[in-house]
């Protein structure tokens, strides 16, 4: 049908404040001008764009970065959305209340799908990612365990936070930025995250909060939320000191709900205080967006919620970040709505059995032994063999990087640093297609770093005595 008439001013047809200068540049020099420097005059849009699409090229190709857990693919109507709303500022409450009521529906929608014991009363925000929304979730227990010790007359001068070592940047940044004391839980050879047996002796009454990791960014594995809860528990019972967790779910919080419905992780343990996630890696949505979420009012003190009267409106803000678009809100509304909860479960589940899938190839590919294997987050992490020589995984991410893979590879920590990995992420996108044509691309790399390193080696090995 027709669209109806409106009074509405049409849009201008031309902006001459962006026109070029008459006659213009011609291409080829305008396309060597600096890169660095802010242009004198004003270029044609389509150069412009030319030129940006053009550089970005050489970024490579985002469905085979298999290093990223963010999402990489959305459907075409999830993208319009979010073109449609890209100029729609999330802190104008008043002037998009549909936005704002989105994000609350989300927060409803997540506080259920965490078994929120009291769904109504559960405190949560979308935060710009999960680094954003962890922050959040660590300064809520640095203020609630501050709040404790000055009613009970105690020094709040020297907080502690304890964690395992493989906890990802964001929590080396709060307790830096926050002026929290980071106690990290070591490794140890075939331990690679926290575990409940090596926890309490980190702890003290000055210890404001655990964190724990369902989905370690080092290797795919959850750490066991439900043991270490438990763990505190007794710590309590001995020393009467009340240690709250914080779940860090960046990816994992949006795959065990929908593959381990058994696993004891979220708000039905009562030590659980605070989840975040990012809606931008199992969430199904394009960078960035996390989500924060405290199990009730307590959870998260009043005295780091702001009443903000702008533009015309009053509402509630615990963010640290203010202004940011609220397309990737639309966006996760889109998702949760399009998908549901057999739609999640789904795309978890494709992802999950083509990396256990692609595990169980690279375990019959000499010299590789497998650390996880894709059982727990669609991701896992392998290396040589100890004992292989010739090469290192970093060769073979070097390697395969030229073929157009970005497959990662890094040390663990300190004790463990003898320990380097390679690390592949499954993601929605990732097809059966593009994973036989991994496999084939390592098999072929590993064979020729095999053969070219072997013709490099010298003929004979002096034989070395003790």
């Amino acid at each position: 049908m027709p669209i109806p008439h409106t009074d509405v001013m049409p849009e201008a047809e031309f902006d001459t404040l962006t026109v070029s200068r008459a006659g213009g540049l011609p291409p080829a020099v305008d396309l060597l001008q600096p890169v660095d420097e802010l242009p004198e005059f004003a270029s044609e849009p389509d150069l412009v764009c030319r030129r940006v699409r053009d550089e970005l090229m050489l970024d490579g190709n985002a469905r085979l970065n298999l290093a990223t857990f963010v999402t990489t693919w959305m459907e075409p109507q999830a993208r319009e959305l979010m073109a449609e709303t890209a100029e729609k500022n999330l802190a104008d409450r008043a002037e998009y209340p549909q936005i704002t009521a989105m994000e609350e529906r989300c927060v409803r929608m997540l506080a259920r799908l965490w078994h929120a014991p009291h769904p109504e009363q559960v405190r949560g925000c979308s935060t710009t990612g999960s680094s954003e929304a962890a922050m959040l979730g660590g300064l809520a227990l640095k203020r609630r365990w501050q709040k404790r010790r000055r009613a009970q007359g105690k020094d709040t001068s020297r907080p502690n936070i304890v964690m395992g070592a493989n906890v990802q940047v964001c929590w080396k940044k709060f307790a830096n930025y926050f002026e929290v004391e980071p106690r990290y839980v070591p490794m140890e050879p075939g331990r690679y995250h926290l575990t409940a047996d090596t926890l309490t002796a980190y702890c003290d009454d000055n210890t404001i909060g655990v964190v724990t990791i369902l989905g370690s960014t080092f290797d795919g594995s959850y750490e066991p939320v439900a043991d270490i809860c438990m763990a505190l528990d007794g710590y309590q019972a001995a020393t009467g000191t009340d240690i709250p967790v914080h779940v860090d779910g960046a990816s994992g919080a949006m795959v065990a709900p929908f593959l381990d419905p058994g696993l004891m992780w979220d708000f039905q343990l009562e030590r659980v205080a605070s989840i975040n996630t990012s809606g931008h890696k199992y969430g199904h949505v394009f960078p960035g967006l996390g989500w924060a979420l405290w199990r009730d009012a307590e959870a998260l003190p009043d005295d780091l919620v702001f009443e903000v009267d702008y533009l015309g409106g009053s509402s509630p803000s615990f963010t640290l970040n203010f202004s940011r678009p609220g397309a990737h809100v639309v966006a996760q509304y889109y998702s949760f709505l399009r998908y549901g909860v057999e739609g999640l479960r789904n795309l978890a589940a494709q992802s999950r059995s083509t990396a256990r899938a692609l595990a169980a190839r690279i375990r019959t590919i000499a010299p590789y032994e497998l650390i996880t294997d894709g059982s727990e987050l669609p991701a896992f992490a392998f290396r040589l063999a100890p004992g292989t020589q010739g090469f290192t995984v970093f060769d073979v991410s070097h390697a395969m990087r030229a073929r157009g893979w970005h497959l990662p590879a890094y040390s663990f920590p300190a004790p463990c640093q003898d320990v380097s990995v390679l690390r592949l992420v499954v993601r929605t996108g990732f097809t059966a297609e593009l994973a036989g044509m991994f496999i084939a691309d390592l098999t072929e790399v590993t064979r020729n770093l095999h053969t070219s390193r072997a013709t490099l080696a010298p003929p004979h090995q002096p034989l070395v005595t003790a």
